[in-house]
């Protein structure tokens, strides 16, 4: 598996532990986009590592229910993550803006005009 994908896994689900504890692994799943047996897993990874407590209970339908909590580890570790993530996509962000500043010259080197920001993001618009 990817180690940058599981960090932005475990990224994502701290930032939704953080804002609502009571989603339950399927809402969770399907907000992040993953399978549910794959949020299982880091649940119960994060669990092991003391970075979420999880409380059962029984709510009024008969079933059991879950709350997923971040410990004060899982505080902490959350914002490392976070930090991590940040720098990340910063470092993407930059050689992203080196990529269309060498695609636009080499338009502008074909054609002499010169393309700035706002035509680029015409022209992606356009694709998506």
């Amino acid at each position: 598996m990817n180690n940058l994908y599981e960090q932005e896994i475990r990224y994502r689900l701290l930032k939704i532990l953080s804002k609502d504890s009571s989603l339950t692994q399927r809402e969770m799943s399907r907000r992040m986009g993953i399978s549910l047996g794959k949020l299982n897993y880091c649940l119960t990874e994060l669990a092991r590592k003391g970075f979420v407590k999880v409380h059962r209970f029984k709510d009024s339908a008969k079933k059991p229910r879950y709350i997923y909590l971040l410990t004060p580890r899982g505080a902490e570790e959350k914002a490392r993550v976070t930090l991590s993530f940040l720098r990340r996509k910063i470092k993407e962000y930059e050689e992203i803006k080196t990529q269309i500043k060498e695609l636009s010259g080499e338009i502008e080197g074909r054609e002499g005009e010169h393309i700035g920001p706002e035509e680029v993001l015409e022209a992606v618009d356009v694709i998506t």
